[in-house]
């Protein structure tokens, strides 16, 4: 008769191959992101680089309507453009229906770029009829097109001229270059090719214009774009007349340099855009700005994450060092996922990225304590078990947690721009980075270390044997929280009152994003005072301009929307003060994409609290969804509040945080309601009061690491990055101590408070506070409650 195996070695060998399985897939993951961090460098944005980025609005016309269609069409012959201005590395992409985004790294004078890319009149070529009669008509702007098509326009050195009807048009062009005719001496010259038809057309203007003398104007050939004259040559003598300039290609010669020759080849090979663009947004950062920004990030990263392991480290010991090493892998993998997808890292991506750190922290954080449950409880003969049970346990909150999060960050990739946008996508990454970080590195490492002999007979070193100060203290303790409800609603309405009232009495600042308008920051050479700026611009013709200092001496002036002129203006009147003056920041947003903005954000807002309510609602009851998101709200409002009093910027960067509050302090909501939901399923006839009380007890631990881990990081961003991301980081600190408090004393009492009115029952709240302890059979004998993971064992 064969002899079964004992239950135990069966256990014992499925666990060696979980291990196994777990270890396998963390080395591939390992190698996968360090292969991809060597051999793909993640590409950083206009913020942390310099550069320009401009954002192009296609405008319908009678003829043509700006839908997807004109407005890829438009972004080809942008590209055109770009390619022929030498930009390094240009991005130009559609966005949206009618939008297109162009970034310019390096490119610190967006007035050029800007003119090149706006210029959208179709290219046309018009014989000359002669000088104009009236030269004011093109002075003062009678450029329109006579029924018969003749228009007046100055050519290059003022000249007016009569154009005839157009000739050719940029459809005929095939090609331009510019090119140095070294071999007869004429310098720098313009050849342009032409397609079949317009081979035959460009022989018959400039045969006709052949048939006139030399010198005479009407022996010259117009090429017009955007109402303008780029170039009016003469034909050469050499043709003769009737013939034209046949082969299908021809030379522009003049007096041009390099950079002429190149623009006026690139405006001629560019063509026509389809439709008309406007300019909707545009920000100029200087390179020296992104290089400070990248260096102050770097270190809030890496003194924010010391900090945070070692914290770890001295709660949690031997545990704690390991998921310092989980933490090494878990940035590693978010470079990695960064780099593998092509997204674009920006300065509130870089403040994300740091911020994953203190989630992938908490995940930790969550199986460790529950580890220590479980130890603690002796319903566990070893650590190992200990840990297997509390990853076990800790997985639905730790997924709960982590996808209300991720629900924030996909509302910003969607409904975002600009660096935001970027933010949302480092967010995203780095929780499922910090998923895999917990869930299979520090599982690995924590499971092998706690089977060897050393570790086993050593137990104290873990971190994990022992409950912690914290927990003994509320153990011993056993307060009854939840006694009085309404006192803990009645103090979060008060504090919701007072801070909200900011909003009323001191409004919001809004910034330019959701205003339109024109910021511009100065570094110069002398600290310049407000006040005194402030004066110089009114003088300047700008009064309502709204200057405020910045960072280490630097200024920043804030307007309405600007002409790059007149932001010329706004630069010289700086630089009389200031001396020495260097633009490092220069940002316009149109009235039409402020207004859009603002929508958005509400839309985003509005949003998250509703995704948040229908997915806590699906995964617990409606009673703890709706209590969660009245706390977010709860928190919403006083986090707003705050920074109105404070007179805080309402910006892009201020959203980014508001969202990332909105899913990070449901988190506290969701572990503390997870384990509500877990001893409800236990004991079913005791009081709900009673129950979320032991429930805060017991997540209590959780919260206080969790929040130390996420204090530490935000602190390091608040003091060490750069000054846009200080009021970012100040908005995260604020939220996450709202956050904390608001789970445990907005949302619980709340829960409290619908249950009792669902049940009318209200009868065995108080009796609680002073019957048996919650789970505690004796005076030195601590319990806790065992885990799903236990009941269903025993089951």
């Amino acid at each position: 008769m064969k002899r079964s195996r004992p239950p135990s070695r069966t256990r014992s060998r499925s666990r060696s191959r979980s291990l196994n399985v777990r270890a396998l897939l963390a080395l591939a993951v390992m190698a996968a992101s360090v292969a991809i961090a060597l051999t793909m460098p993640v590409r950083l944005g206009l913020d942390l680089r310099g550069g320009t980025q401009i954002v192009l609005e296609t405008q319908s016309t009678e003829t043509t309507k700006a839908d997807r269609e004109a407005t890829d069409r438009t972004v080809e012959v942008l590209r055109g453009r770009i390619d022929a201005l030498g930009v390094a590395e240009p991005t130009i992409v559609r966005s949206g229906e009618n939008r297109v985004v162009v970034e310019l790294p390096g490119v610190q004078d967006p007035k050029k770029a800007a003119d090149v890319l706006g210029r959208t009149a179709q290219l046309t070529v018009h014989s000359v009829l002669g000088p104009a009669e009236n030269p004011a008509d093109a002075g003062e702007g009678r450029t329109e097109a006579a029924e018969d098509g003749e228009r007046v326009l100055p050519d290059e050195s003022g000249q007016s001229l009569r154009l005839k009807a157009a000739t050719l048009t940029g459809q005929d062009v095939k090609g331009a270059d510019a090119r140095f005719d070294q071999q007869n001496g004429a310098g720098w010259t313009v050849t342009v090719d032409f397609k079949d038809s317009g081979s035959d057309r460009w022989a018959k203007v400039t045969g006709e214009a052949a048939c006139n003398p030399a010198g005479d104007p009407k022996r010259r050939v117009a090429i017009v774009l955007d109402d303008k004259i780029i170039s009016s040559p003469q034909v050469d003598p050499s043709v003769s007349c009737g013939a034209g300039i046949t082969g299908g290609s021809t030379q522009i010669t003049g007096s041009f340099d390099d950079a002429e020759a190149r623009e006026l080849a690139l405006l001629i090979k560019g063509g026509a855009l389809p439709v008309p663009v406007e300019t909707i947004e545009q920000r100029t950062i200087g390179a020296t700005l992104g290089d400070e920004a990248i260096n102050a990030g770097a270190w809030a990263a890496v003194i924010g994450t010391a900090l945070t392991a070692l914290f770890i480290i001295v709660v949690y010991r031997l545990m704690g060092a390991l998921a310092t090493v989980a933490l090494l892998c878990y940035g590693l993998i978010s470079y990695a996922a960064l780099a593998a997808v092509g997204a674009t890292l920006t300065l509130p991506g870089l403040a994300g990225f740091v911020l994953a750190i203190g989630m992938a922290v908490d995940a930790n954080v969550l199986v460790f304590e529950r580890a220590r449950e479980e130890q603690a409880a002796r319903t566990r003969p070893s650590t190992r078990s200990a840990l297997t049970a509390g990853f076990r346990s800790a997985f639905s909150a730790i997924a709960d947690s982590n996808i209300t999060t991720l629900i924030a960050a996909a509302l910003l990739f969607f409904l975002a721009s600009g660096p935001v946008k970027g933010f949302g996508v480092t967010l995203g990454i780095g929780v499922l980075a910090s998923m895999v970080s917990a869930l299979v590195i520090t599982r690995v490492l924590a499971e092998f270390a706690a089977s060897r002999p050393a570790v086993f007979r050593r137990p104290g070193i873990t971190g994990i044997s022992t409950t912690g100060p914290v927990r003994d203290a509320l153990l011993r303790r056993n307060p009854f929280l939840m006694a009085r409800p309404r006192r803990w609603l009645a103090a979060s309405l008060i504090v919701m009152v007072v801070a909200g009232s900011g909003i009323l009495v001191r409004g919001l600042n809004f910034g330019i994003e959701f205003t339109g308008g024109r910021l511009i920051e100065y570094s110069t050479a002398n600290q310049v005072d407000p006040d005194r700026a402030r004066d110089a611009l009114a003088d300047a013709g700008f009064p309502r301009a709204v200057v405020q200092s910045s960072g280490d001496g630097d200024l920043t002036v804030r307007t309405e929307e600007l002409t790059d002129d007149e932001a010329a203006t706004v630069t010289k009147a700086v630089a009389e003060l200031g001396g020495e003056t260097e633009k490092v920041r220069d940002e316009l947003i149109g009235p039409s994409l402020g207004e859009e903005l603002r929508r958005d954000a509400l839309i985003a807002l509005g949003l998250a609290l509703a995704a948040q309510l229908a997915y806590l609602a699906v995964r617990f009851r409606l009673l703890f969804g709706t209590a969660a998101v009245s706390a977010l709200a709860h928190d919403v409002v006083i986090l707003v509040g705050v920074f109105a009093w404070l007179g805080k910027p309402i910006d892009g960067v201020f959203l980014a945080a508001l969202l990332t509050v909105i899913g990070y302090s449901v988190n506290d909501s969701v572990v503390l309601f997870d384990r509500v939901r877990e001893l409800l399923g236990k004991e079913r006839k005791a009081p709900f009061a009673r129950l979320t009380n032991d429930a805060i007890l017991q997540t209590l631990p959780r919260t206080v690491n969790t929040g130390m881990g996420a204090v530490l990081i935000l602190a390091s961003l608040a003091i060490l990055a750069d000054d846009s991301l200080t009021d970012f980081a100040l908005a995260l600190l604020i939220g996450v101590g709202v956050g904390t408090y608001s789970s445990v004393f907005t949302a619980s009492p709340l829960a409290i408070e619908l249950h009792d009115r669902g049940t009318g029952s209200r009868t065995t709240r108080r009796k609680g506070s002073k019957g048996q302890g919650a789970r505690r059979t004796g005076k030195t004998d601590k319990q806790v409650p065992a885990s799903r993971t236990e009941r269903q064992e025993a089951l």
